[in-house]
């Protein structure tokens, strides 16, 4: 199989194409073709020839392409709330229980320490209205 313009492609389509090829006892081969020379777009293609473990690509791929918006049309790229590393668990751990903490002392955000918070929770969700 042969798939030009690899770069185009995220690392987990890449990985379910190459699980396409070499099914039998036959030799085969998946060869990636990039029509960048950008040394970032040619880092996730090397990526694939580190690993076939699926999950690592994932991981890989989000770390340099960013995760884009889970609620929204953007596929790459940072977004604006920053969400930490599925693996750092101690710190997503923290987080929730920050959050538990924080809606219990004030569940409407009406505290003036809590503006800034309920001013980008509103301008989110207002832009997520926008695009349905």
């Amino acid at each position: 199989m042969m798939i030009e313009g690899a770069e185009r492609f995220g690392l987990a389509q890449l990985h379910q194409f190459r699980g396409r090829v070499g099914r039998s006892d036959m030799q085969s081969y998946c060869l990636l073709l990039s029509d960048s020379e950008e040394a970032a777009e040619n880092e996730r293609l090397l990526a694939m020839t580190r690993t076939t473990d699926g999950f690592a690509l994932a991981e890989r791929d989000l770390e340099l392409r960013g995760p884009g918006e889970v609620l929204g049309s953007r596929q790459s790229g940072l977004p604006e709330l920053r969400v930490a590393s599925l693996s750092d668990v101690a710190t997503l751990e923290l987080s929730r229980r920050e959050a538990i903490a924080l809606f219990k002392r004030d569940p409407d955000l009406l505290h003036a320490d809590n503006r800034l918070i309920r001013e980008r929770l509103d301008s989110f969700w207002d832009r997520r209205a926008e695009l349905s």
